[in-house]
């Protein structure tokens, strides 16, 4: 590997790392050679995605931690110390009819989608700053830039982490500090299982792919380790939209 793609001697958390997009991206954060930290609310999948990264020659480590209470993710960056990589990708959605959403459907969406990376930021870049290096990176998502229906509290929450991220970069780029995003499109998760029963809501959105397929979570490895990596130092405020072309489509 490319030493500018190495992240050998690197610490990286990774949040909402027990299944699907977060255990992917952990997984090839690990491969490129980075220490890594699963964070969740759940334990049981958490140490399923931990011993397949050993079982594959890697190391990790678990901690339970729900990303919107302040005072716990304050306490667990502590307890980690050294962290050079966060990846803010825990999230969740909400499928209804924008005037069948409740408030605290709401809520709890923009709490874990947005205030969850906003906390979790917070914790890390005094370390970051002081060092004169990191990188955080984000998962927003395609419908954080296009509307779709029955989403809007998951689609605002994800174009307000997009707006995070920008803004963000300007503030830490002078700290050698690195905010960038990743926007997946469809992909295979338990998230989207509700599309995925449903044939012919599955059939639509695929139509609706050049790429003719929904992504694996195991494409976004390759945009995760750029973005963590010494290959993307000069490279901030940026989402790289890894969704088989279906954003240039629309």
């Amino acid at each position: 590997m490319s030493v500018s793609f190495s992240l050998e001697g690197k610490t990286a958390v990774v949040t909402g790392a027990g299944r699907g997009l977060g255990a992917a991206i952990a997984k090839a954060l690990s491969g490129a050679g980075a220490r890594i930290v699963l964070i969740g609310r759940n334990p049981e999948p958490l140490e399923e995605a931990g011993k397949a990264i050993a079982r594959a020659g890697g190391e990790a480590s678990v901690e339970v931690c729900d990303v919107t209470d302040a005072d716990a993710i304050a306490c667990t960056i502590e307890a980690i110390g050294h962290v050079d990589i966060l990846v803010n990708n825990a999230g969740i959605a909400h499928r209804a009819e924008f005037s069948d959403v409740s408030e605290a459907a709401w809520d709890e969406v923009m709490a874990v989608n947005l205030k969850g990376p906003f906390l979790a930021t917070r914790a890390v870049l005094p370390g970051m700053i002081e060092r004169r290096a990191g990188k955080v990176i984000n998962v927003v998502s395609v419908v954080g830039e296009l509307g779709r229906p029955f989403i809007v509290p998951y689609s605002t929450s994800k174009g307000g982490l997009k707006m995070m991220t920008r803004a963000l970069s300007t503030e830490v780029a002078k700290h050698n500090v690195q905010v960038n995003g990743i926007g997946p499109g469809y992909f295979v998760t338990e998230m989207n299982r509700a599309i995925m029963d449903d044939i012919f809501l599955y059939e639509a959105r695929v139509a609706r792919v050049p790429a003719a397929r929904w992504g694996d979570p195991a494409d976004l490895g390759g945009a995760a380790v750029f973005l963590a990596s010494r290959a993307s130092d000069y490279v901030t405020g940026q989402v790289i939209y890894v969704d088989g072309g279906l954003s240039s489509s629309c």
